[in-house]
């Protein structure tokens, strides 16, 4: 069986991952909104659903509640008293039975215990290098398929 959810660490990548709102702090809005435009991005290019948990305990009080993003991304925040890890690792817990889960987190503990639940995981540095990957992909294939078509509108047919 394929991996059937890519479960994040959003804290984790966000903090591993300078590039994303560069001006915003690591636990703003700002920044997780961007974090999840990308790994809607990677859900789009990809087809393997994603979701992202942030730890909401320590949370400012506009933190939103759990949603779906727009573009189907399933956005959680932990409860209070509560980690990201924590459901991460009863969501691989869970899904066990679906198929493989793969973590992203760079928290070695972490990824150790989702590895013996049976799912697997991966560093924040390796999923950033999968994610560019997955997408230049597919921004390529859409190139040449736009191309492809534009040929073939102006031969009329």
């Amino acid at each position: 069986m394929g991996i059937v959810r890519i479960l994040v660490d959003g804290y984790s990548l966000l903090h591993y991952w300078e590039e994303v709102a560069p001006s915003k702090p690591r636990h703003s809005f700002h920044a997780r909104d961007a974090l999840v435009a990308l790994l809607t991005q990677y859900q789009d290019s990809s087809g393997t659903p994603v979701t992202v948990v942030f730890d909401g305990g320590g949370a400012p009080p506009d933190t939103p509640k759990n949603e779906t993003a727009k573009g189907g991304i399933e956005v959680l925040f932990s409860k209070k008293g509560q980690t990201a890890d924590q459901i991460i690792e009863r969501v691989a817990h869970l899904m066990k039975p679906y198929g493989e889960v793969m973590a992203v987190t760079n928290d070695f503990a972490e990824r150790e215990t989702v590895i013996s639940l049976g799912s697997v995981a991966c560093s924040c540095e390796n999923f950033i290098q999968m994610m560019d990957d997955t997408v230049g992909d597919m921004q390529g294939d859409m190139a040449a398929y736009n191309k492809r078509e534009h040929k073939r509108f102006k031969r009329g047919g």
